[in-house]
């Protein structure tokens, strides 16, 4: 096994992490999820291309197999895609100049740290250069467009990218994004904007952006000159989700509107980048650490007896009104809520 290369040290498990209720076991959840998530055909586009669902699904996966010790899943993970080595399985990636593309490197760069196969790390890092290829001006990626959710598809495989070579500039591209983007959208209230031309607090959104925190700052080391401001932008959002927590322990489709129905997907988003915070100690667990618990009993609340869980919201453009996102109609089984479930499991097993 190789290390994923994280620059912070996990403080002892708190108390709000032990004594789960018996269905919310994390190694049960991870295992219940991963069952239902194997047998699937994998998730494919109109052009027969593998899609970032399926890409952050199969990364929460094979991070649940490791750290659960279960080599049998890890195995059947990377047989799932092993094809992507081959001429024919190559065809199935997709070429497009677009963050929702390139996060695929994410998928065999993590195949590559838990199992050292290099061809694996070789693929992976082409996304993570190819994204830099023609950098503007201010030293962002060529594929900025000021959405929330690009700060997941391009943080978490720049992170990977370093996890995978320690080569510092894989965490100079990552920690100038992120911060670009934090100046950008977040708001005085922590949350940020669903674009720079909706202003909403979707959920989901905001819920990338919460992933992208616990994925960048696990690794960016805290001498790099934009830690200080992420870890303070990471800070204020959890501040204002503590503060935006339903009864039910979940977060809302739009996370500040009482009116809105709770919401899965982003709620396991937060979820995890609160159980990483407590975990690594950049979050009190006297103060976030039952926030993060209720988050967690709350989702295995929605999940059914096949694993898959309930209210998950459909992709969702950006527009500029509440309703639109009021009336996003809701999936069960969907991926994007499928992913940040073992996301969580994998969080709280992790030593």
């Amino acid at each position: 096994m190789l290390a994923t290369g994280c620059a912070s040290t996990h403080t002892p498990s708190p108390a709000a992490f032990q004594n789960l209720p018996a269905n919310c076991d994390p190694k049960l959840i991870g295992e219940k999820v991963s069952a239902n998530f194997l047998p699937r055909k994998i998730y494919y586009n109109t052009d027969h291309k593998i899609v970032y669902p399926e890409v952050c699904a199969a990364f929460g996966a094979l991070r649940f197999a490791q750290v659960a010790g279960d080599t049998a899943l890890q195995q059947q993970l990377i047989a799932r895609y092993a094809f992507i080595l081959t001429p024919d399985g190559a065809k199935s990636i997709s070429t497009n100049r677009h963050v929702d593309f390139h996060v695929f490197g994410v998928l065999p760069l993590e195949i590559y740290l838990v199992s050292g196969e290099k061809p694996f790390r070789d693929l992976g890092l082409r996304f993570a250069d190819d994204q830099w290829l023609n950098p503007r001006a201010d030293g962002l990626c060529e594929e900025t467009r000021w959405w929330v959710d690009d700060c997941f598809m391009i943080g978490s495989l720049q992170t990977q990218a370093f996890r995978a070579t320690h080569d510092a500039k894989y965490a100079d591209r990552v920690a100038t994004e992120l911060a670009a983007y934090l100046d950008k959208l977040q708001q005085p209230n922590g949350l940020f904007f669903h674009a720079d031309v909706s202003p909403h607090y979707w959920g989901r959104g905001n819920g990338w952006f919460a992933a992208a925190f616990a994925e960048v700052l696990s690794s960016l080391p805290p001498e790099h000159p934009k830690y200080a401001r992420l870890m303070a932008g990471y800070k204020t959002m959890m501040a204002s989700l503590k503060k935006y927590q339903a009864p039910s322990g979940l977060w809302r489709q739009l996370v500040d509107n009482e009116q809105a129905w709770d919401e899965t997907s982003a709620s396991g988003m937060f979820t995890y980048a609160l159980i990483t915070g407590v975990k690594h100690g950049w979050l009190d667990a006297n103060e976030y650490g039952d926030v993060a618990r209720r988050g967690w009993i709350g989702l295995c609340s929605k999940i059914d007896e096949k694993g898959a869980l309930r209210d998950v919201c459909i992709g969702t453009n950006q527009k500029d009104d509440t309703q639109y996102y009021l009336d996003r109609p809701r999936a069960t089984g969907d991926l994007h809520g499928q992913a940040p479930l073992l996301w969580c499991a994998a969080a709280l097993l992790e030593k």
